[in-house]
């Protein structure tokens, strides 16, 4: 630990964390308007306090469930056009990819310039940029945040690592055109969306899976299918919908991943950029009885009716009840508070926009302020947030979520990242914060530098280890161009996020450089 950062962790000194069951004083106005801007979005920007007491608690609650409503800033919109018109359609992300693997496989250069292995590296480089771009700048900028924070919440539920094959270059598309649109609607839909993409066909390995007795090759490859795979139907059940105690059985999952033998992809078949095919030379039409019911010999509808019973089950009422209320509420949150939330799932058809509005509504919502510890997506992006920063590079940031653990699209296992405070309130994670807090504190991250489109090593491999910086742009280091962050200006923007006891440490000292960085690295600016 540097002498910098050293100086910080002495100032901000442990990390003292109230009990779930403390007691907590009626807010005052300025108190809930940081409440929710914490939750419903990834904390306040210079000027959002003020503009949420003006507008009312309630009516910024309204506005932001309702994210169509909300302009969106010119500026913010053009650079967001611009992203979105290098993208390339989502059959010729395959088809790239494909192509560009077969080289590398192939060819014989190694690593050679020009070489199949340095065009993989190269295209995995250039969409890491691209899809951090497209996920980090929204959350900043956009005055939609709740939108936002739902775009991170259900990625999670329906987790796809980037790390995987193909889902190196799919899984930009499948955040804008499988989560993003549907994180405000039915949960229905989202569950089909998800389902159907290509990235989540290939990641848990459906796009293979056959009936037993089929031996055809998939169409538009050369691979070579020979039996069933139960990894999507076990997945979808255990952590999609019903919950691991939802009431099914082993012999459920693999009735289930017949139903949903054929269901692949094909590029060569795209229609409107979607590249889902059913393929019935794939599906068992055998008989099958599954949680219980006798499944009609149907192919397609088979899948389809097995997604509409899981979306309308109980089981998954609860289950996504609980962790809406665990990611905005509390780490344990009350069985009360859990079923309210589930009988408006269930009354309103999965309406999400309906089961938040009950969520904010709720008591509980309001108590608990303060108790949530941030993710280091969270964390970070509030930092950014927080000290009003023009944002031109992500690629620190990308670095900056690698090292702390949470590699951006980059969890390993189905289930993603979680939010609550054990997995992410250790002491290296700690160190880790700091030392960002630090670097943007004093001025020292790149942020609005313009560097061009390549990074040095794909920040997915291994997991995310940090052991290396794999956002750091080829001979450029980060420079004391910019001078250290106005520590009035930040408290003012953060308000009484920041506790008397913590600005008395800060000012005891006098005027410092790392007044700023002791504000961001403090306990009091982790939580939310």
């Amino acid at each position: 630990m540097t002498p910098r950062i050293f100086k910080i962790a002495s100032t901000i000194g442990c990390l003292i964390l109230p009990t779930a069951g403390a007691a907590i004083a009626e807010p005052a106005t300025q108190a809930d308007a940081l409440h929710v801007l914490n939750r419903l979005a990834f904390g306040p920007r210079p000027g959002d306090i003020e503009r949420v007491m003006n507008m009312g608690i309630d009516s910024y609650i309204d506005q932001q469930l309702h994210p169509e409503t909300i302009p969106m800033p010119p500026e913010l919109s053009e650079r967001l056009a611009k992203l979105s018109a290098g993208e390339m359609p989502q059959a010729d992300l395959i088809t790239t990819y494909r192509k560009v693997i077969k080289a590398a496989m192939e060819d014989g250069t190694g690593g050679a310039p020009g070489g199949g292995l340095a065009m993989r590296n190269a295209l995995y480089k250039k969409m890491a940029v691209r899809f951090g771009e497209q996920r980090l700048i929204p959350a900043i900028e956009s005055p939609r945040q709740l939108e936002e924070v739902m775009v991170d919440f259900w990625f999670n539920h329906f987790n796809v690592v980037a790390g995987k094959g193909l889902d190196h270059v799919l899984i930009g598309d499948y955040e804008q055109k499988a989560i993003r649109p549907h994180v405000m609607g039915r949960f229905r839909d989202l569950l089909g969306a998800t389902a159907k993409h290509p990235a989540m066909l290939f990641y848990l390995d459906n796009w293979l899976s056959a009936s037993s007795t089929a031996r055809a090759g998939v169409p538009g490859t050369r691979k070579t299918v020979a039996g069933l795979n139960e990894n999507y139907a076990r997945e979808l059940m255990e952590l999609h919908t019903l919950g691991v105690d939802g009431g099914y059985t082993q012999a459920d999952v693999t009735t289930l991943a017949r139903m949903l033998t054929g269901w692949s992809f094909d590029p060569r078949q795209a229609e409107n950029d979607d590249s889902f095919r059913f393929f019935p030379r794939l599906h068992d039409y055998g008989d099958k009885v599954w949680l219980g019911k006798a499944v009609p010999v149907s192919g397609l509808a088979e899948g389809e009716w097995a997604l509409d019973v899981l979306a309308s089950s109980p089981a998954t009422a609860h289950r996504v009840s609980y962790e809406l209320a665990q990611y905005f509420v509390a780490d344990d949150p009350s069985p009360e508070l859990v079923d309210l939330l589930a009988q408006r799932f269930l009354a309103t058809d999965g309406n999400i926009r309906s089961v938040l509005e009950t969520l904010f509504k709720s008591r509980e919502f309001r108590a608990h302020i303060g108790e949530k510890i941030k993710t280091p997506y969270q964390y970070v992006i509030s930092v950014v947030r927080a000290a009003g920063l023009e944002v031109n590079n992500v690629r620190p940031l990308l670095a900056a979520m690698n090292r702390m653990g949470m590699p951006l699209y980059g969890c390993q296992s189905p289930d993603g990242y979680k939010n609550t405070e054990d997995v992410w309130l250790n002491p290296d994670a700690l160190a880790q914060r700091i030392s960002f807090a630090s670097g943007i504190g004093l001025g020292r991250s790149p942020l609005a530098a313009v560097i061009g489109d390549t990074i040095d090593n794909d920040p997915y491999a291994g997991g995310g280890s940090g052991n290396s910086d794999p956002t750091a742009a080829p001979g450029r280091t980060a420079t004391a161009d910019s001078p250290p962050l106005d520590v009035s200006m930040l408290l003012a923007t953060v308000g009484d996020q920041i506790s008397a006891q913590t600005r008395a440490k800060i000012t005891a000292s006098g005027p410092s450089p790392l007044s700023a960085a002791e504000v961001l690295g403090s306990p009091d600016f982790m939580r939310r």
